[in-house]
């Protein structure tokens, strides 16, 4: 008898040789695994979804339906992706590019990106921090960030739970601290990237 495995591939998928899964992972409907991806360990990847070349996901992540995952995307731990978002690894696209170069993007543990936002290459999104629905990120996102709109703007600051942060406890010149008013968690974030939320967010009034 043949070695059972430790994760599950859904006999509609497409996993080329040379990936490693994780144990406890499940690949659903017509999804697509290049040769070199490392996937973690208990991630769910939705029905569609397509994993690039060299692709790294880490442990506990979740890939709604529809997702494509360029060659360059790194996803860390415990990263959720929405439906139909979509990373790009490429700032200058032509058809016919013969020198065409890789530009790498970074998702840190804990991010969520909401349904059809669009990563644009180069930018790294911080720990735990929330990407809303339809936006498009062109620049990096700060551990904790909430980030919406064409292009999208820093407006607040969310939970390690994902609730909005509204509270502020105490300030420094390097870090502003928050409480969760949901679990009550205490969250700090460096100032700068407070005082950068205040000046997009008058942008958005």
């Amino acid at each position: 008898m043949g070695e059972k495995k430790s994760f599950y591939v859904h006999p509609t998928a497409v996993v080329e040789e040379g990936v490693q899964i994780g144990e406890g992972t499940r690949i659903w409907h017509f999804a697509h695994v290049r040769k070199g991806a490392v996937i973690g360990k208990n991630c769910n990847i939705g029905k569609d979804v397509y994993i690039d070349a060299d692709v790294k996901i880490g442990d506990g992540v979740k890939i709604q339906n529809g997702v494509s995952v360029y060659r360059g995307v790194t996803l860390e731990d415990k990263v959720f992706v929405g439906p139909y978002a979509v990373f790009t690894n490429d700032l200058y696209p032509r058809a016919f590019s013969k020198d065409w170069e890789l530009v790498p993007t970074l998702v840190k543990e804990g991010a969520s990106i909401g349904a059809n936002a669009t990563i644009v290459c180069g930018v790294t999104i911080g720990r735990y921090s929330m990407v809303a629905a339809g936006a498009v990120v062109t620049k990096d996102v700060p551990d904790y960030g909430l980030v919406l709109g064409n292009p999208a703007r820093l407006v607040g600051f969310v939970c390690y739970c994902g609730r909005p942060l509204r509270k502020i406890t105490d300030m420094d010149d390097v870090f502003v601290k928050y409480i969760c008013k949901h679990c009550g968690r205490e969250i700090k974030v460096k100032r700068k990237d407070y005082e950068r939320m205040l000046k997009e967010s008058r942008r958005l009034s």
